[in-house]
């Protein structure tokens, strides 16, 4: 059941300047990646600024991403929340918008055990069929998805992979013993994609590839395919601007300098200082994207 091997873009929302979906944009952005051999789309998670999108807003771009992509690659929709049963009711609702996979991440401020933790995502592994994969970011969300907590989850049927922005390679390595070959491990840090690989990934849920899809993708498949990281190499620099400030404000500027209007965000994220976006200027020289 994984749902895919690659790049998979953690895609922006694009806004306009009154603070309303621009779905326009958003139609330019999903046939960018088509034309750019991204894997597969992960919309409304977080650079996409889920938690200021309303139910409404969440389901209604799931739906139009849905629509648009029409099968040609899978889409994953965003739909955690620190609310069970929120979550849940997300979830259910994107099963039924046709999306192919759902991706959940940890409870948030409100702290939970790793039973709370198990007992939160066998919540909505009894509710949905289509598959779900895990995602543990505790720089965001100040609690860790234990490798032991991993390998239950990934009992159940439709539980199928983890995006691991730990930063821990170690927990990493666990998860895989545990969790064996079948269990999809996808790097949520785009600076330690090929370390992750190394470790049996077999892709990326990427901030970089919303700029730069083709190469990410490429960058995941030179390492699987022929062990070469020269990719991950080359672009280290521009990866790290893309996090000089919190995501997704740097990659919304580096989208605007490549000509898309995507700059615009919801508090309480503000636009990218004139340091960050020269900063982003620089590096994307540097490679030859501008």
């Amino acid at each position: 059941m994984t749902l895919f091997k690659g790049s998979g873009v953690a895609i922006v929302t694009p806004f306009k300047n009154d603070g309303s979906i621009d779905y326009e944009v958003l139609n330019e952005l999903l046939e960018f990646h088509v034309s750019n051999q991204t894997d597969a789309i992960v919309i409304t998670g977080t650079t996409g600024e889920s938690a200021t999108l309303s139910d409404e807003e969440q389901l209604s771009l799931i739906d139009f991403t849905v629509k648009t992509i029409a099968g040609r690659i899978p889409v994953i929709a965003g739909t955690g929340s620190n609310n069970t049963a929120h979550m849940v009711h997300l979830s259910v609702e994107a099963e039924k918008l046709g999306v192919d996979g759902l991706l959940c991440v940890t409870p948030y401020y409100n702290k939970t055990t790793q039973e709370g933790l198990y007992q939160h995502f066998l919540s909505v592994s009894k509710e949905v069929n289509v598959p779900i994969i895990l995602y543990n970011v505790p720089g965001r969300t100040n609690i860790n998805l234990s490798a032991e907590t991993t390998y239950r989850l990934s009992s159940l049927d439709n539980v199928v992979g983890l995006k691991d922005a730990s930063g821990d390679m170690g927990l990493a390595l666990e998860v895989r013993r545990l969790c064996g070959p079948d269990f999809a491990l996808y790097s949520g840090n785009d600076d330690m994609i090929v370390p992750l690989l190394s470790l049996g990934g077999v892709g990326v849920i990427s901030v970089v590839a919303n700029i730069l899809p083709k190469e990410t993708h490429d960058l995941v498949m030179d390492y699987l395919e022929k062990g070469e990281n020269t990719l991950q190499i080359k672009y280290k620099a521009l990866i790290d601007a893309l996090f000089v400030e919190p995501s997704p404000i740097p990659v919304k500027a580096a989208l605007k300098l490549m000509g898309y209007e995507s700059q615009s965000l919801r508090l309480p994220l503000v636009p990218a200082t004139q340091a960050t976006r020269d900063l982003l200027s620089s590096e994307m020289k540097k490679v030859g994207m501008l």
